[in-house]
């Protein structure tokens, strides 16, 4: 793939909107949300097929909303299920039971209370079979294998011999990104663990299939496996061993049973998929070089402690897809864009730095990994009046759920929850008490008058982004006029 370089001059108009480099979890997510914003997508991935395996098996809390916004939720809870419990066996020491992640049970403001186990190639299924629902599709067997640029658009030349011309370019083609590379784009980051490790989608007889076994060996090596959710797999991961080039899986697989667990290397019946990786932490020097932008695993490389990687991969595509609708749509400027930047790189980095604090510890995964309590308080899109609003929420914070009325009572539309009136591909002001609304807004913002109910209250407007983000809280309509102006004008 050449280097990206601008080229001048008038060029032909684009003949798609957005093209997708990828078709993992980041570049489905992106393709869903933009086909539900009418915006035309191009995807290309340059595997024959959706990515086999389940190495990314935790859905967070927050990332469960967003699939709920993009008409998943359900699906991925029937596909799915907990966590089971782990029996951790050490040399010399009784065995111990003991949960990975903390326990909770659904709150007024967050319907998703614990991680959802759901192995990759699953979710990916999912994303992909609602990507077709709405009309998109994506092209295997397409690799992108050169890129330009110009004040207009951006050219791809296709290994199938052609070329697609978009508005916009999204990378999100993994942590070896060749769009990234041809951008000229590097990483900054560090190796976690320089010794290799195995994860691989294995059959086994014998195991119980109800708790996640472990064999916590510090000189041979950990190895875990993990029963996948909703299959009839486990998922293998061995720390500190590699697949030896030339010897077929099942062999290496088995003797890591035999040499790390009192399990018998007969037990294993069969090898779904089997990978090896280095764990490294990686965050690109920049997220945006013109009209090409960088998300998931091409922006940032986790590892996959703690059930980041994917996650953060999924929100990225949920913050970038509102404002390129909204760019190409002409309802905001084309600076709206560099807010994506601003926003995920420094979440990005935060994030990088509790996958490596608990890489290779046991410690219980709580309300630090569920993404809850992320949220955008700096962000030029946070307007926060001089006057703040006595709300225990603020802007850049996560617009919690709530419950709208009490029972029997009506609601907009019909709309039991909070969640109810955010979902969907708009803007939403909800006009708390007693608070007016302003006139005269855009076709992408609704308003619903609500009762005040806690954490929405006092009475007041609450300006809620496309993403579930607060842009503002106001008693004044002439705010909420001024900002939607603004995304008109600049950010």
């Amino acid at each position: 793939m050449t280097s990206l370089n601008a080229v001048k001059g008038t060029a032909e108009a684009p003949n798609t909107e957005v093209l997708v480099v990828g078709a993992g979890p980041t570049g489905l997510t992106l393709a869903c949300d933009l086909r539900r914003r009418g915006i035309d997508v191009r995807v290309v991935e340059r595997a024959d097929r959706l990515a086999p395996g389940s190495r990314g098996k935790g859905i967070q809390p927050r990332t469960m909303e967003v699939l709920d916004d993009l008409g998943l939720a359900p699906a991925v809870r029937a596909a799915g299920g907990p966590y089971p419990r782990m029996l951790v066996r050490r040399p010399g020491r009784p065995v111990a039971e003991h949960d990975m992640v903390e326990r909770a049970e659904p709150r007024a403001g967050s319907p998703y209370a614990e991680v959802w186990m759901l192995p990759q190639w699953r979710t990916q299924e999912l994303l992909y079979a609602r990507l077709r629902e709405l009309g998109g599709e994506v092209a295997f067997g397409t690799a992108v294998t050169e890129l330009a640029q110009d004040a207009t658009a951006v050219t791809a030349r296709l290994s199938t011999g052609g070329t697609v011309r978009a508005a916009y370019a999204v990378a999100c083609d993994g942590g070896r990104s060749t769009v990234r590379a041809a951008l000229g784009i590097g990483m900054t980051g560090t190796t976690v663990d320089p010794e290799p490790s195995v994860v691989a989608d294995v059959r086994l007889s014998g195991l119980d299939r109800g708790h996640w076994h472990v064999w916590q060996d510090d000189t041979r090596g950990a190895l875990a496996l993990c029963p996948m959710a909703g299959t009839d797999t486990f998922q293998l991961f061995a720390r500190h061993a590699a697949l030896e080039e030339g010897s077929p899986p099942e062999e290496i697989l088995r003797r890591l049973l035999a040499t790390r667990t009192d399990l018998s290397p007969d037990q294993l019946k069969e090898v779904a998929h089997a990978s090896q990786f280095r764990v490294n932490a990686a965050l690109a020097e920049r997220f945006r070089a013109g009209r090409v932008l960088l998300a998931g695993d091409a922006a940032h490389i986790h590892s996959p402690a703690g059930g980041q990687g994917l996650n953060t991969s999924v929100q990225d595509a949920y913050n970038l897809g509102w404002k390129l609708g909204l760019v190409l749509r002409g309802q905001a400027a084309e600076a709206l864009l560099d807010t994506y930047e601003e926003e995920r790189a420094p979440l990005a980095a935060q994030v990088l730095g509790l996958s490596t604090r608990l890489h290779g510890r046991a410690a219980r995964r709580g309300r630090e990994t569920q993404q809850l309590d992320l949220a955008y308080p700096d962000s030029s899109l946070s307007r926060h009046p001089a006057a703040p609003h006595p709300s225990p929420l603020s802007p850049g914070d996560r617009a919690p759920d709530a419950p709208l009325t009490a029972p029997g009572d009506s609601a907009p539309g019909g709309a039991r929850r909070v969640f109810d009136l955010l979902r969907g591909p708009h803007f939403t002001l909800l006009a708390v008490g007693d608070a007016a609304p302003p006139v005269g807004l855009p076709a992408y913002l609704r308003t619903h008058a609500v009762a005040a109910t806690a954490p929405y209250a006092p009475d007041g407007l609450y300006l809620v982004r496309p993403d579930g983000y607060l842009a503002l809280i106001t008693e004044d309509p002439g705010e909420v006029t001024a900002y939607v102006t603004g995304l008109a004008s600049a950010t």
